[in-house]
């Protein structure tokens, strides 16, 4: 049995890992998959004006790891940049519902992935990885409070396998 709980960071670690646990079973495992939404277009226009010269080589926020005045060579649209700043939010995520599977002793492994859209990159991923059982929240961290999220509205219609909302 494979359980797949899609998060943004907003599930409660003790129901979700509840949840999970019973779910899998003893020879299940889980996997945690959060999607870091990157506004790519803002990137590319970002690149687009470093390299026409109207941002400068002193603007502190292209300084990263520069040690002089020349034309930034790594600044915050290098792949690596953004590469670190989606796992950096995978961490902080996941680490309360990791540490709540790790005391539930349910075999799981955590895994980010960078995407414009959640709902389509989560559907993406049970393509090429196909699960039994999907947990997502009733809402995450988007604006419209008290009705189910869209994210989730999609994903528990769309999802190939069965899916499980988790308040």
């Amino acid at each position: 049995m494979h359980v797949l709980i899609a998060t943004d960071g907003s599930l409660d670690p003790t129901r979700t890992a509840t949840a999970a646990a019973r779910l899998a079973g003893d020879d299940g495992r889980v996997t945690v998959l959060s999607v870091v939404e990157v506004p790519r277009a803002l990137l590319e226009e970002l690149r687009r004006d470093a390299a026409e010269g109207s941002v400068s080589a002193r603007d502190p926020e292209y300084q990263f790891g520069q040690a002089s005045d020349a034309r930034p060579t790594r600044w915050v649209g290098d792949d690596a940049f953004v590469d670190r700043y989606v796992g950096n939010q995978v961490r902080l995520r996941t680490v309360d519902l990791d540490a709540a599977l790790d005391e539930s002793g349910v075999e799981h492994r955590v895994v980010g992935i960078e995407g414009e859209n959640a709902a389509r990159s989560v559907l993406e991923w049970i393509e090429d990885n196909p699960a039994d059982f999907l947990l997502i929240g009733t809402h995450g961290l988007g604006r419209f409070e008290g009705v189910l999220g869209s994210t989730s509205t999609k994903l528990s219609r769309l999802a190939p396998c069965s899916v499980l909302l988790v308040r």
